[in-house]
């Protein structure tokens, strides 16, 4: 049987972590499955590298994931981002094939990120973000941490259209219903794997497949499984997305897993591949069929 059709819908491919072995890993997670990554921006002096890094992969002659453009400015680096970047994002999504405009959004975690003029310039460029989007019309990936209320205060007040992923997303239950209201599916990484993240498991549960979608955010975010010991931190890859798969098929039929054969496991995780494609499309507005009749 071929292996499950996926969507990386989150990945930093472009970083140098990855150029000693970018094509390699690109063709193993293809073997793998993954049939498409996302290519995320997050300041604009590696704008010309993610443009490269796409042309790169879809350029290779053997067979490779399709790669696909979203560039952004990252609220973590808000004291990098001038109004001449939110210039060059426009020219980019003027003149490339751009599926989302990402990753954006709000971020309180440290102590400086919660400084009021801070704060304040990091919603300035959230909101740009977002009206360069509707004038696009484009959906847009999310990156909020500690800051959900306000995330959803601007995307209400923008009366933003075109959803998107809230990326890793780590809010709770009411806070979930709140973003997929809006039209946004849910972002789950390889944190899925860790029976710690008992908030993420609980918002998994609470909300269902239909509303998620698998991402690697790589290289962070490794699967506990893919880890290696004795590593301070051992580089996530695309290869690894089958891995989510699996942590998100075990946590969402927890409990009742052992009451099933190995046949009827397959047939629900193919189930779910399928389900997880299929959010991942109205997410980032791609009208792509399911690749495998036989799933």
């Amino acid at each position: 049987m071929q292996p499950l059709a996926l969507i990386d819908t989150h990945t930093h491919f472009d970083v140098p972590e990855f150029d000693a072995d970018r094509l390699t890993l690109a063709q193993q997670a293809h073997a793998a499955g993954v049939q498409a990554l996302l290519l995320i921006g997050f300041v604009a002096s590696r704008f010309d590298e993610l443009l490269q890094t796409r042309q790169h992969i879809n350029s290779s002659m053997q067979p490779h994931p399709q790669a696909l453009l979203a560039p952004g400015l990252h609220p973590f680096y808000i004291q990098q981002h001038t109004q001449d970047h939110l210039l060059q994002l426009e020219n980019i999504l003027k003149t490339q094939p751009v599926v989302a405009v990402a990753e954006i959004g709000l971020d309180t975690f440290t102590p400086e990120m919660k400084q009021p003029e801070v704060f304040a310039k990091q919603q300035a460029f959230f909101s740009a973000q977002l009206e360069l989007a509707k004038q696009f019309q484009l959906p847009v990936l999310l990156h909020i941490r500690r800051s959900h209320a306000e995330a959803l205060a601007t995307l209400k007040q923008h009366k933003f259209p075109y959803g998107g992923i809230a990326h890793s997303f780590g809010g709770g239950v009411e806070e979930a219903k709140a973003f997929t209201k809006l039209g946004f599916k849910l972002g789950i990484t390889g944190q899925i794997t860790n029976p710690n993240a008992k908030r993420l498991h609980q918002v998994v549960q609470a909300m269902g497949a239909e509303h998620l979608v698998l991402e690697t955010d790589c290289p962070d975010m490794t699967p506990l499984c893919c880890q290696v010991a004795g590593q301070q931190r051992t580089r996530n890859t695309p290869v690894n997305l089958p891995y989510v798969l699996d942590g998100l098929y075990e946590s969402l039929h927890a409990g009742r897993l052992a009451g099933l054969t190995e046949a009827q496991k397959t047939a629900e995780k193919a189930a779910l591949a399928r389900q997880i494609w299929q959010n991942s499309c109205l997410a980032l507005h791609l009208d792509w069929a399911y690749p495998h009749a036989d799933h």
